[in-house]
């Protein structure tokens, strides 16, 4: 009479039921996975404009540096206001003078932020611009 069943029989249960699990185990990792990226390229197309790749967005750089929105190209309170708020901020924030790093970090966004949007305002000014007074392409010379 056996005590103990044969040992193959014992091993094998253990290989197939531990597959099992980690084949089950993959699978909802896999699912998961697959789940958050579609989540965070869906987040990412919404994001567009709102946000740099800094991550703040426009209302939130300009309440660190204490300026007004930019309006039509231009910033209300004007670029040197700008400036004159980042280098303030940013030399009252620096390390060797017991500032910290983290914040200098985020007033150099802010402006870097700020300044982004400027440019792209500017630059969808212009286009604007050149569509109204029509768009005349010199692909070849006119003979």
């Amino acid at each position: 009479m056996r005590i103990f069943p044969p040992a193959h029989r014992i091993i094998s249960q253990v290989v197939f039921t531990g597959a099992r699990v980690f084949g089950r185990a993959f699978a909802e990792a896999y699912k998961q996975a697959s789940a958050s990226q579609k989540f965070a390229a869906a987040g990412n197309a919404q994001a567009g404009n709102s946000a740099a790749s800094s991550g703040l967005t426009l209302d939130e750089a300009c309440r660190i540096l204490n300026v007004a929105p930019p309006k039509g190209g231009q910033s209300s309170g004007g670029v040197e206001k700008t400036h004159e708020q980042f280098k303030r901020l940013f030399d009252m924030n620096d390390p060797k003078r017991g500032g910290s790093f983290y914040l200098q970090s985020k007033v150099l966004r802010a402006r870097e932020r700020i300044e982004m949007e400027v440019r792209s305002r500017a630059e969808e000014a212009e286009r604007e611009e050149e569509m109204r007074r029509g768009w005349r392409p010199k692909l070849y010379r006119d003979r």
